[in-house]
């Protein structure tokens, strides 16, 4: 599969960028990619979350009325679950969301990924770029000349490019990656993925 090479003016060099079939033409596995994109999301869960039980509330243990010949129900002490500022019953407590995923499913989900972004035609190749200073306006001329402007955008750089992360770091659904952090849940969250050539060439080997 091969796709044209466009400059960050937004016209076409006139050359080809060769995609790699075995990453971006496989069958893909849409179970492979909802179970990748729900590890990557518990992974980011704190797991803090705690609410306070009977016996840690404020207040007194002393038993309300006794048990029978009252003519109501039983109960006990204020801090029972059913009284207002009462404790609470099976509350959350802290814990941890992560849960492993083998690495050929998470291979699997990514090659997925970036295959139902090639059929979307929601993939651009762009040639090899640098800033000589972090300008969000070059990132914002580059998007509109791109017609991506918009859209969520995810650039993949080869390697990490500060004056580039830094031009789009104010902008809103715009992320930066390098090649080799590319994730599932990344691709699946954006709608224009831009690929230079340097990190196409790692991808293509993933």
């Amino acid at each position: 599969m091969e796709l044209a090479i466009y400059n960050i003016q937004g016209k076409d060099t006139g050359r080809k960028a060769e995609l790699n079939d075995q990453v971006f033409a496989i069958e893909a596995n849409e179970h492979a990619v909802y179970l990748d994109v729900k590890q990557f999301l518990a992974n980011q869960r704190q797991g803090t979350h705690k609410s306070k039980e009977r016996s840690e509330v404020s207040g007194s243990t002393r038993k309300l009325h006794k048990q029978k010949g009252g003519g109501g129900s039983r109960i006990g002490d204020i801090n029972s679950p059913v009284l207002v500022g009462g404790g609470r019953v099976f509350g959350p407590r802290p814990r941890d969301y992560r849960f492993k995923l083998n690495k050929k499913v998470k291979q699997l989900a990514r090659k997925s990924a970036l295959t139902y972004k090639v059929q979307d035609n929601q993939i651009m190749v762009i040639e090899n770029f640098t800033f000589d200073a972090p300008r969000t306006k070059q990132f914002v001329e580059m998007a509109k000349n791109l017609n991506v402007e918009g859209k969520k955008i995810l650039l993949v750089l080869a390697s990490q490019n500060k004056n580039v992360y830094l031009s789009a770091r104010n902008i809103p659904n715009a992320e930066i990656i390098s090649a080799a952090d590319v994730n599932t849940y990344a691709i699946m969250h954006s709608n224009a993925i831009l690929l230079t050539e340097e990190s196409l060439d790692v991808i293509n080997k993933l």
